[in-house]
Order: structure tokens, then C-alpha cells, then sequence
């Protein structure tokens, strides 16, 4: 089938970014197109409608495409623990979790079928298949196991992108290194250039853009600008790159940047929000005086959990919400603000029961099932009979303990109860509910009740939810780069 691969120089050259841009210029012009990552490591997930799993950007960059996301669209992906293991899902279901040492022995041949067979599906379905590549292709230490970039290439006889960052500078030899480590057949789908995240007059860079074209015999076929856009990152290297410019913001939100942070696009539409400016705060910071404190997703929960008592942050944030502060735990951060979490089996790596920030009246057990789908449900809070949306990824099961506890001092956050609470104060939250800022009104609404708190005006509530804004963000990323790059050597 017809194919374009997009791969990078490094991490972060903007590979995933280009891809959804590329999925959408191609789908304007009338291709049906899907894209395709056959490895991913990342914690950013997403639910699809068949209660699988694969990395949010695939999901973003099918979106992108104006398709809806299949788990044949990323068929492998590796969630890192912490512990130099990953959980690996195959076809969106975890079948288990290996070392990095043991992955190539065990799932090599595994992955690489599942790849093949994701291929020949898609393959009946659309015209174009638009390949995201991981990392970098010339890792001679990794290519012997390497699924995702050239091996891929190769397979599909792609069309080659290869995208380097220049603002890291070095851009130059990152190219030239790059292709010089490739194997002869490798090099040969290389069809052009791309040179992303570039500042500055274009007169500038031609002189090295010729000397490049010259040296390599492969033509430079886009230079794009430095986007300043908040776009779904993959990984958390993402969150140390991104710099707040709302200097006028109403309300400050602080989200504890844990070290297993998982999808943190769940606070992209907070940061879409002219007047809130939100900052990734590390446990080891001081926790100052947000308007809220939010506990994000984690891969695993008892070990930020332990690392939060061990920097003196838990106890911050229980001090902060005894002062009447505002704190929202979503997934795995809704989990540490319970009373317990326990793992009988040390699913997560650590055996044991665990002491939570004990703010909400829940006690969480880990197993080994785990619960992924989509939800419809409706509010109860902050404003009654809102639909919302979103998804579910956890492994923990969480009840309500009323022993000792005013249980009746808390409430159901949603017509499912077993989605999360409120305390009666509406100043302790927690959910499972990933996506729960991308319901528009309900976010307007939460975000409300903080700005009445500061005797701040409240914004109105009846806006779109997140995926038009998105919408809008992805036409205009394809505009942008559709001025800045020649697809035609691709197609042709």
C-alpha cells in the first residue's frame, strides 16, 4: 500500500506533530489516510471505542486524519514503570510486563506479527498510511530490535520524511550522522528533509540548506517555523519545555509534575484557557498558594505516592487542603488521595499497604485486571445534569469506606458513583474519568467555583468542549506547515 514514513534525528524533532499535520493536509486534499506508529513508549494513552489502548497521539493524528482511532493505528505500546520495566499492550491489551533487557527475546516476534497484521488491515481500509518512526532510525546499538522506524519503512517501501530540530542546533551533522548510519537500502527511501523548529530569516539558512542538498543528494523539502502552540505531547519531556505567557491570568493551577506522570493532555484544555496559567510543579518545589492543586494521572501510584510523603509534599498539599484549598486527583492521583492503596501482588513493583493523603474516603486495591473504556455519564457537580465524557485506564479498584468516616460528607461526582467523589465543600475531588477538562461547560463550571472564590466574575458556561477548539488547532497547524512544505516528491 502507499505509504509515507515520518522519522526523526533525535527524540522531540517533532515527528508526531508533523505526522497529524501531514494526516490532515492529505485528508483536505481528499486522500483517506490513517496514521501508523507500530511501537510506542509512552504514558500519554488513549480508549478507544473497542476499549483498547494506544498512545494519545495516534489517537490525535486519526483525528487529524478524520478518522476514528483503532488499535490497529498503534499496535504495540509500552508504558514504562519506573523500575526499568514497561507493561506491554499488544493490539490495545496488556499481556504483561518485561524488562528492557528481556523485551527483544520475548516480544520481538510478537510485535513485529502484530505489526504485519495491523498493516494488512489498515491496508484494506485506506488509501494512504501517513508512519510515525520512534526516536532515532540510526541507533546501531538498538537496530537489530528496532520496530518502529526503518524496519517499517522498508516493509512498506515508504516514502521517507526524515524531520531534525534545529533549534537544538546541530541540525546539520544530526542530518548528515544520521544518514550516514543508515544502511545503504535505508538511505534510499530518505526523499527529503524536513527542518523543523526553525527561528529566524530563511535568507539566513540557505547557504546551508544548498551545502546540505549538495552533500547528501536528498532535497530539503520544508523548513518550518517555530510553532508556539500547546500540542499532545508524547512524553514528559514535553511539560520542562513549556513556558506560561499569561501574565494577566485570573487563576494560577498548579499540577504536581510526578515522576510517572501519566496523560497529562488531560490539563491541555485548562492550558487552552486564556485565563488560567497552569504550571507543572515538581514535589521537591514549595507548593505556594494555587487556586488549585491537581494530582495527575500515574502509571504507578504507590510509588509517587511514597515519593510525595518522602519530599514533604503530601504533607503540603494536606495542609493546603485543610486551609481550604482546592484539590482535584484524577486516575492514579485520585487513588493517593484516598485513605489506602494496597497491591497484595506487587503488580505496580512494590508489595504492601500504603498510608494515602487520606483527603478522600476511599481505600484502593491493585489488581490485575485492568479497566479501559469509554464513558458517557452525567454530573452531579459542580453543576447538575452536564453530560460528560471521557475514559477509563486503571488497575486499581477503588471503594468507599465509611468506617470512621462521615461518608455523607462526601458525594458522587457523577451518575456512576464508582467515578468519583466531592467532599461537601466541593474543595477535595477525585475521579477516574480521564478527559474530564475536555467537557467544556463542566470545565467553565469547576473553573467557576475558583473564580468565586476570588470574587472573580464567572465565564460562561455554554462553550464548545475541547475537540472543536482541537479542531480548529489542527486546521491551522496544517495550514501553517502546508505554506512551508513540497509534499509532491512524496506522492508523485
Amino acid at each position: 500500500m502507499k505509504a509515507i514514513m515520518v522519522v526523526g534525528t533525535t527524540s522531540h524533532a517533532g515527528k508526531s506533530l508533523l505526522t497529524a499535520a501531514i494526516c490532515r493536509i492529505l485528508s483536505r486534499r481528499g486522500w483517506r489516510v490513517a496514521p501508523f506508529k507500530g511501537q510506542n513508549m509512552a504514558l500519554n494513552a488513549y480508549v478507544t471505542a473497542s476499549g483498547g489502548e494506544i498512545g494519545y497521539a495516534q489517537a490525535v493524528q486519526a483525528w487529524a486524519a478524520g478518522v476514528v482511532p483503532w488499535v490497529e493505528m498503534n499496535p504495540i505500546l509500552l508504558k514504562p514503570q519506573g523500575d526499568m520495566t514497561s507493561q506491554v499492550i499488544i493490539k490495545g491489551k496488556a499481556i504483561g510486563k518485561v524488562s528492557a533487557a528481556d523485551y527483544y527475546e520475548q516480544y520481538f516476534e510478537l510485535g513485529w506479527r502484530s505489526i504485519e497484521e495491523s498493516l494488512q488491515h489498515l491496508s484494506t481500509e485506506f488509501d494512504l498510511l501517513i508512519c510515525e518512526g520512534a526516536g532515532s532510525p540510526a541507533e546501531i546499538n538498538l537496530k537489530h530490535r528496532d520496530l518502529t522506524n526503518m524496519r517499517v519503512a522498508k516493509h512498506l517501501n515508504a516514502s521517507t520524511l526524515l524531520v531534525v530540530d534545529i533549534d537544538r542546533g546541530g541540525a546539520f551533522a544530526h542530518v548528515v550522522g544520521t544518514l550516514e548510519l543508515l544502511e545503504p537500502e535505508e538511505r534510499a527511501l530518505i526523499r527529503g528533509v524536513v527542518i523543523n523548529k526553525f527561528r529566524g530569516q530563511r535568507s539566513l539558512l540557505e547557504p546551508g540548506i544548498k551545502w546540505l542538498e549538495e552533500r547528501t543528494g536528498i532535497p530539503v523539502l520544508g523548513v518550518i517555523p517555530y510553532l508556539e502552540t500547546i500540542f499532545p505531547a508524547e512524553d514528559s519531556l514535553d511539560l520542562f519545555e513549556r513556558k506560561s505567557h499569561k501574565s494577566s491570568a485570573d487563576l494560577h493551577i498548579s499540577v504536581i509534575r510526578l515522576p510517572r506522570i501519566s496523560n497529562f493532555t488531560d490539563f491541555d484544555p485548562l492550558e487552552s484557557e486564556s485565563t488560567v496559567m497552569v504550571k507543572y510543579l515538581s514535589p521537591k518545589q514549595e507548593l505556594g498558594h494555587p487556586d488549585a492543586v491537581i494530582l495527575p494521572g500515574t502509571k504507578t501510584s504507590i510509588a509517587d505516592l511514597l515519593l510525595l510523603q518522602r519530599t514533604g509534599m503530601a504533607e503540603a498539599i494536606q495542609n493546603y487542603a485543610a486551609a481550604g484549598g482546592t484539590v482535584l486527583g484524577i486516575c492514579g492521583g485520585f487513588q493517593i488521595l484516598g485513605q489506602m492503596i494496597a497491591d497484595p501482588e506487587g503488580i505496580e513493583g512494590q508489595a504492601g499497604r500504603f498510608q494515602g493523603l487520606g483527603l478522600l474516603p476511599i481505600k484502593t486495591v491493585i489488581t490485575g485486571q485492568k479497566i479501559a473504556r469509554q464513558r458517557q455519564v452525567t454530573s452531579n457537580h459542580p453543576q447538575m445534569g452536564l453530560p460528560v465524557t471521557g475514559f477509563e485506564i486503571h488497575q486499581g479498584r477503588s471503594r468507599i469506606e465509611t468506617q470512621g468516616i462521615d461518608s455523607q460528607s462526601y458525594y458522587p461526582l457523577f451518575d456512576d458513583p464508582n467515578l468519583g467523589l466531592v467532599d461537601s465543600c466541593q474543595s477535595v475531588w477525585g475521579t477516574y474519568l480521564h478527559g474530564i477538562f475536555d467537557n467544556g461547560p463542566w470545565r467553565r463550571a469547576w473553573l467557576n467555583r475558583l473564580r468565586q472564590q476570588r470574587g472573580l466574575k464567572s465565564l460562561p458556561t455554554g462553550v464548545a468542549n475541547y475537540r472543536d477548539q482541537r479542531e480548529n488547532l489542527l486546521d491551522s497547524l496544517a495550514t501553517e506547515i502546508e505554506q512551508h512544505l513540497d509534499l509532491t516528491p512524496l506522492l508523485s
